[in-house]
């Protein structure tokens, strides 16, 4: 059974305020949340494994850790998973980036999947699968039924904010998948989005609205 972590870290959730606020610019909006994706990312591989080697200081012979050639991928559902992954590749920059294109039909609340390009060896890869806002969960649920065609190693989901509707279905569709996420909001409004939320993430991203 996966896990489901809220990240209680101090400096994601005073990031986290300003997203909220309505009166933060796109400028602001775009620089944080990459700053609490590259935060949260320091919580989501903290059980990558490791290995001893030795490495030559300047003093002498350390014997030391490294990374155990674990292969990662990002995989943004877009568009406004694009804003966390600059914020993760500075923490994991040898990681590979694959792309899901999902859009919520407005009608039916349902995602509509519309592009999706994956690394060639996603099969040798763990994926972190990146998107601002988990609202009813249907864009998660049909990006991860995606990438699992293709048989990843594993599947973690990390988003800023979460609402409890979305969370519970995610878990339901996909239990093997650990869920990461900054805060979980009160409950989803009449027309899907996150309350108190901090509106739609990919406008403010990208200046569009």
């Amino acid at each position: 059974m996966g896990k489901i972590e809220i990240i209680q870290h101090p400096l994601i959730q005073h990031k986290l305020t300003i997203l909220r606020d309505k009166n933060t610019s796109c400028k602001d909006f775009r620089e944080i949340i990459g700053e609490i994706a590259m935060l949260m990312t320091y919580e989501a591989t903290r059980d990558l494994p490791l290995v001893d080697t030795k490495v030559e200081t300047p003093i002498g012979t350390a014997t030391t850790k490294k990374l155990a050639g674990k292969k990662m991928a990002i995989v943004p559902i877009l568009r406004a998973g694009i804003g966390m992954v600059d914020g993760v590749l500075k923490m994991i920059p040898s990681a590979r980036v694959g792309h899901i294109g999902l859009y919520r039909d407005p009608e039916t609340l349902e995602p509509v999947e519309y592009y999706c390009k994956l690394p060639q060896d996603i099969s040798e890869r763990d994926v972190l699968l990146v998107d601002p806002m988990c609202a009813t969960g249907g864009s998660a649920v049909d990006a991860i039924t995606q990438i699992k065609k293709r048989e990843p190693k594993s599947i973690k989901f990390m988003c800023v904010i979460a609402a409890p509707e979305g969370i519970d279905a995610l878990s339901k569709a996909h239990p093997d998948v650990d869920i990461f996420c900054a805060a979980m909001d009160e409950k989803l409004n009449e027309n899907g989005y996150i309350v108190p939320g901090l509106g739609d993430a990919g406008d403010r991203i990208f200046g569009t609205k």
